[in-house]
């Protein structure tokens, strides 16, 4: 049996590239087609293509009004809110290297992680807890709270800073399912491979509605739930504070969602309760652990449609996938993306 799957090379990432504005690329021609949707079972914040790509690039003014530069760290802390993805977003699109964290991380944790990146700013949301130094007990660098950076938006727009696609773009922390997390830089080219799993996994298309039921910071929210529906055209749903696993299944409804992405874990949650007729729904997507059979056939009695599963890390994203147009076999699950090369290896590290 041949240990190597070979899927062929992917196009290469154009050059000079930013992120940021390959994300938001479609901005100007899809105007006021809603990018998100920050939904509650009591409503929603609407923010279109347009209204999110001035909002990125006012604060990317901000922030270089602030004194940082290219290259420069700005340490994340904030929650579920529109203040996420901008700021994120403004980061990059002013070469600044933004570093999103959990927002459940105590004093003492954020503290080791502010230690080993050293911002030169910090975004906070109110009541979350902050870096301390050592010697002064206060924060290592400036904070900017939330609803100041939001203020920025309304700044005359930055322009994009291209550059080498390989330069740091983001850092994430690995979630530390084998030891102590650890700090993980991509380069702005990592979201130009993110397209191998549009057709690959998602299925992803222009009209898609997208409900991802994730954590802003978890990769798998990130990418799945915001940057790819952006790239695409499409609109991203995401639960605001508070929405509990059993309110899931009517905001899917009420918003007309077409795709739901979560974690095995949240769909068990959400399976506990009745699910109400979901109509324009055409699939779930799985990651962050193995989906039990179980709930995956629970989920296919309940609505309908299949569930497709996806294996990775936070290092690479995921490389193995089911898809629409490529179903995993049974007790798999799926197959290398187009653009992957996987091998399997032995102890020795040979194939």
């Amino acid at each position: 049996m041949d240990a190597i799957f070979d899927q062929g090379a992917p196009p290469p990432c154009p050059a000079p590239f930013n992120l940021a504005a390959y994300v938001l690329s479609r901005a100007e021609e899809l105007g006021e087609k809603t990018a998100l949707a920050i939904i509650t079972p009591d409503g929603a914040e609407h923010w279109s293509y347009a209204r999110l790509e001035a909002a990125v690039l006012g604060t990317a003014s901000g922030f270089l009004a602030e004194g940082l530069v290219p290259g420069d760290r700005l340490l994340m802390r904030l929650g579920n809110t529109i203040e996420f993805p901008i700021c994120y977003l403004a980061a990059i699109a002013a070469g600044i290297i933004p570093v999103p964290t959990s927002s459940p991380l105590t004093e003492p944790e954020v503290t080791a992680i502010a230690k080993d990146i050293s911002p030169r700013l910090i975004v906070a949301e109110e009541g979350l807890a902050l870096p301390a130094s050592p010697r002064s007990g206060s924060a290592p660098c400036p904070v900017l709270p939330a609803n100041a950076m939001r203020a920025m938006a309304d700044l005359p727009p930055a322009a994009y800073v291209l550059g080498d696609p390989d330069r740091p773009g983001y850092i994430v922390y690995t979630s530390g399912t084998s030891g102590v997390p650890r700090a993980v830089t991509h380069a702005h080219r990592a979201i130009w491979a993110r397209q191998m799993m549009f057709e690959g996994w998602y299925g992803l298309i222009e009209s898609d509605r997208l409900l991802h039921a994730g954590a802003f910071n978890w990769t798998y929210t990130l990418g799945t739930g915001l940057l790819d529906p952006w790239t695409r055209g499409a609109t991203a749903l995401i639960p605001g504070s508070g929405v509990k696993p059993d309110q899931l299944g009517l905001l899917m409804q009420q918003h007309d969602a077409t795709i739901f992405a979560a974690a095995p874990g949240i769909y068990r949650q959400l399976l506990k309760a009745d699910l109400p007729p979901l109509k324009h729904l055409r699939h779930g997507l799985s990651a962050g652990e193995k989906l039990p059979d179980a709930t995956n056939d629970t989920w296919e009695r309940a609505t309908g449609t299949p569930v497709h599963e996806a294996f990775g890390m936070s290092e690479c994203s995921t490389f193995v996938s089911g898809a629409s147009n490529h179903p995993a076999p049974p007790g798999t699950l799926g197959y290398p993306q187009t653009g992957r090369r996987v091998a399997v290896l032995g102890e020795n590290g040979a194939v």
